[in-house]
């Protein structure tokens, strides 16, 4: 599936089209994502005890992920998905302007890296001035 967890979607068809939202998971054995707040349905819960309070919540269902599409996060476009081979690892790209949509994975990569250096850059310090 190209669309994954956390993924910036506009939806394309249906009574939410236009729509852009995050999704919430994505459920590739059903060929299905669930939207923030696409597809809202209601549920009926009801009391299981004296203290609880029955209610009617709603909650996003799932759409089929061929009534998405990916937006791309430097564009801002709708985009179809291509692919390409970074280095040893496969990854997402936009097809119209070529900018990688598994950004956040690499900067957390960073993120991790550089948090490593600074804790060996402190306990380097602390024990030269010991």
């Amino acid at each position: 599936m190209k669309v994954k967890k956390n993924d910036t979607v506009l939806v394309i068809t249906g009574k939410d089209a236009g729509k852009t939202a995050k999704v919430l998971t994505a459920l590739p054995k059903d060929n299905k994502v669930i939207v923030d707040g696409v597809n809202v349905q209601k549920k009926h819960k009801k009391a299981r005890s004296a203290q609880e309070v029955s209610s009617i919540q709603s909650q996003s269902g799932p759409i089929d992920v061929s009534n998405v599409m990916v937006v791309c996060p430097t564009c801002n476009k709708a985009t179809r998905v291509a692919y390409a081979i970074e280095g040893d690892k496969k990854a997402r790209i936009c097809k119209k302007c070529g900018a990688t949509l598994d950004a956040t994975k690499e900067a957390k990569e960073v993120k991790k890296a550089t948090k490593k250096k600074t804790k060996k850059e402190a306990a380097e310090k602390t024990a030269e001035t010991k």
